[in-house]
């Protein structure tokens, strides 16, 4: 089984800015971590379910990750996954025309707004969602309060706290 440290995006139905967000990830070529400089692959663009989904991997900072084939894992403490998220953040705000995203590890479940209405609601109350970004429609949808902050015109969240030393980091 793969863990992945990722940035995923899901445009809902809209096609046209899931390509022009696939477009601008493919042109990053690296993000920087520590003393690291860490290679992305490139971007995956599927179709999940009933929505476009993007998703940008850093190189061998997952588990079992495919796409990484036999290549060293690189050994990033808390702090150094931290600034990576950081730096895909930055790459999300360059994208318009979504609905949810997330950075960290397997964010996939937290995107589909029919999951989230159903299955997270309390943690979208109570903001343990950190990193979290939601279009202000779906943001008003879900009746959420002031404590999702802007994120970029048209787009609300619970600021990314970052990532904690745990199994999955060097320290």
């Amino acid at each position: 089984m793969a863990i992945c440290f990722e940035l995923v995006v899901n445009f809902g139905d809209n096609a046209t800015a899931a390509r022009a967000a696939f477009l601008t990830a493919s042109k990053l070529e690296n993000l920087h971590a520590g003393a690291h400089r860490i290679p992305l692959h490139r971007p995956l663009l599927t179709t999940a379910g009933s929505y476009v989904e993007l998703s940008v991997l850093p190189v061998a900072v997952g588990w079992g990750v495919a796409l990484d084939g036999s290549l060293p894992r690189f050994q990033l403490t808390a702090a150094e996954f931290t600034e990576l998220g950081h730096q895909l953040y930055e790459l999300l705000a360059t994208f318009d025309g979504y609905l949810t995203a997330k950075v960290g590890w397997d964010p996939e479940p937290l995107l589909d707004p029919v999951e989230l209405k159903s299955e997270w609601m309390g943690e979208l109350a109570d903001g343990s969602l950190s990193g979290l970004v939601l279009c202000e429609r779906l943001h008003s949808e879900l009746g959420l309060g002031d404590d999702y902050v802007p994120f970029q015109p048209g787009y609300r969240w619970i600021p990314y706290r970052g990532e904690h030393p745990g199994s999955l980091t060097a320290d």
